[in-house]
Parts: structure tokens; C-alpha cells; sequence
């Protein structure tokens, strides 16, 4: 533990689009905000290759760029960006107290959480080959389907969000291949009856993925197994989309702030605003819906000023 407690005017956990926005924000507004970067710097986004759909960049981004640029804006202004992540939190008092690689204790007037979330995947090596060199398997048909316009792909998953992913797909795509685990879908009947019915759309029930293959560069295909008989097939494909869920990054506040059943943190509708006073959430960490950059940043600006406004009042009423 460290000998000395350093008081901070505005923490910010996390360093995707909603934590570098909230860190420009709270700049501007003279918070000296300090923000952590975590243990992925720049989030979800530093594993995207190509970012088409942020306004202001009519050329197109790359991931890693992006949040460079976001972070030397944030610089700019005076943000205090530092490299470690939170471990421990007690928001139990008056003063909201966190804790940085288990050592440094840090008292904050106002916290802002942007931990985001992770995508889950299957975890095959081949998977995850094809996921780091960019070339062709993606967890967001919304942020890269559109890469893969009238090309064949294939995506996985049984809830509504793969339903709805698939069903966006099929509006860009030849054709979608849907790969399923068991024999009926997780998803809502009205979920599951429009994939059933889109024409394009082919359900493989009973079906797991076996290997995603490619030419060592991008993908070029799936093999599926089917989990009852054991026979596989090699599916052609260009895209590999793995739509089975998300996992928050909200463990370490699970003692403190209201989550749902899924780990995301509760906010008040229309607010930054979670159950304790004074710390805020935005981004993925709470979006379980859209999941967007844009809209992460959008949420990253309410938390910076909603914290703000805090503070004002919170000052104005000890002035009284």
C-alpha cells in the first residue's frame, strides 16, 4: 500500500471512445480529470482494423489510429493519462476510493467508469489467428459487416443478438450461414421467425464450428461439425462473425453499483448517473444494445457532464 493518498477532482476508468471523450469534456471544464488506461489501452476498437462508420473520417480509420488520435486530443487539454488499471474500488463513503495495481490508493471527488465490455468468442487458435491478423473474423456485424458486402458468411450464436446480426447481414451479404448448437434457437420466437424466414438466411441446427479456415492472411471458409453425428463440412465463407454474447467489465464495482443479471451497470434512464452519487458510467460498461464508438463517445460526453454539474452543485451547496 502506498504511504501517501493522492486526491483526484475527476477519475476516469478506461481509454476506449467514452473514456477519452468524458477525458475532454472533463479537460475543458478545468476537472483535471486523471484517466487509467486498463489492460487493453484504447479498448474494443484497438482490434478493428477498419473504422468506416465515425463521422469525421470520410477516408476511413483503423482502430489503433483512432484512439491515438482521441488520446492526443484528450492530451491536449490536459488529461493525465496513465498506463495501470483499477483493481479494487470501495464507493461505500463519502469519498469514492480506488485502488491502482493493488498499490496506489486514490481518493476521487467524481469517478467515471468506461471499462467497456469483451466480446466472447469460441477461442480456436484458428479463430483467433484470423481475429489479430484483421482478416475476416469479427464479433460486431453492425461496425464490419459492411466489408463484406455481397460475399458469403458465416455467423454464430442462437440469441437475439445473433439473430439480429444475422438478419443485418443478409441485407449485405449473397448469403449467411447460421450455425446453431442445439436444435432450437435461444432467441425470442419473433427473433427466431424472421431469420427463419429470410431466404438467404440458411440455419444449421445442431452445428458447432470445428476450425475457421484460411490462406494464412484472410479467411476463406468454416469447417462445421455436427454435434449429433459427427460429420463435418467445409462452409465457403469470406466472413466469420461470432455473435454468442458480451461480457461487461464490471466485476471489481459489483459490490457497490446496481448491475442486471448480465454484469452491466445500471444508469438512471437518460443519465450517466448510476445508484451511487458521484459515479457515473458510459460506453459499453452499460450498453448492452448498441455498442457502437459513436455512441460510447456520446455517453462518454453525458458522464463528463453530468460529473460536472455534480461538482458544481455539490460546491454551490457548501458555499451556502
Amino acid at each position: 500500500m502506498s504511504e501517501t493518498i493522492e486526491k483526484v477532482k475527476c477519475l476516469i476508468i478506461g481509454s476506449g471512445p467514452a473514456g477519452y471523450t468524458a477525458a475532454i469534456y472533463a479537460s475543458r471544464a478545468n476537472m483535471f480529470p486523471v484517466l487509467y488506461q486498463g489492460t487493453q489501452p484504447g479498448g474494443q476498437l484497438t482490434t478493428t482494423t477498419e473504422v468506416d462508420n465515425f463521422p469525421g473520417y470520410p477516408e476511413g480509420i483503423s482502430g489503433p489510429e483512432m484512439m491515438i488520435e482521441l488520446q492526443k486530443q484528450a492530451e491536449r487539454f490536459g488529461t493525465d493519462i496513465r498506463d495501470g488499471w483499477i483493481t479494487k474500488v470501495d464507493f461505500s463513503g463519502s469519498v469514492h476510493k480506488v485502488w491502482v495495481n493493488e498499490t496506489t490508493e486514490i481518493h476521487c471527488d467524481t469517478v467515471i467508469i468506461s471499462t467497456g465490455a469483451t466480446a466472447k468468442y469460441l477461442g480456436l487458435e484458428s479463430e483467433q489467428k484470423y481475429l489479430q491478423l484483421g482478416g475476416g473474423v469479427s464479433a460486431c456485424a453492425v461496425c464490419d459487416g459492411f466489408f463484406y458486402k455481397n460475399q458469403e458468411v458465416v455467423i454464430v450464436g442462437a440469441g437475439d443478438s445473433a439473430c439480429e446480426e444475422a438478419h443485418y447481414l443478409s441485407n449485405l451479404c449473397t448469403k449467411v450461414t447460421m450455425l446453431v448448437r442445439r436444435d432450437e434457437f435461444r432467441a425470442s420466437k419473433i427473433m427466431a421467425a424472421r431469420v427463419k424466414n429470410t431466404e438467404n438466411i440458411e440455419i444449421m441446427f445442431n452445428t458447432e464450428t470445428d476450425e475457421v479456415l484460411g490462406d494464412g492472411q484472410v479467411v476463406t471458409g468454416v469447417r462445421a461439425k455436427n454435434n449429433i453425428t459427427g460429420d463435418t463440412i467445409d462452409i465457403p465463407a469470406t466472413g466469420f462473425f461470432v455473435a454468442i454474447g458480451h461480457k461487461p467489465n464490471t466485476d471489481i464495482f459489483k459490490d457497490y453499483l446496481d448491475l442486471d443479471e448480465t454484469g452491466y451497470i445500471i444508469n438512471v434512464p437518460g443519465t450517466s448517473k448510476t445508484n451511487i452519487e458521484g459515479v457515473f458510467v458510459s460506453g459499453d460498461a452499460a450498453d448492452h444494445v448498441y455498442r457502437q464508438a459513436v455512441t460510447a463517445a456520446g455517453t462518454g460526453c453525458m458522464a463528463a457532464l453530468d460529473a460536472e454539474r455534480y461538482l458544481a452543485a455539490k460546491e454551490s451547496t457548501v458555499g451556502v
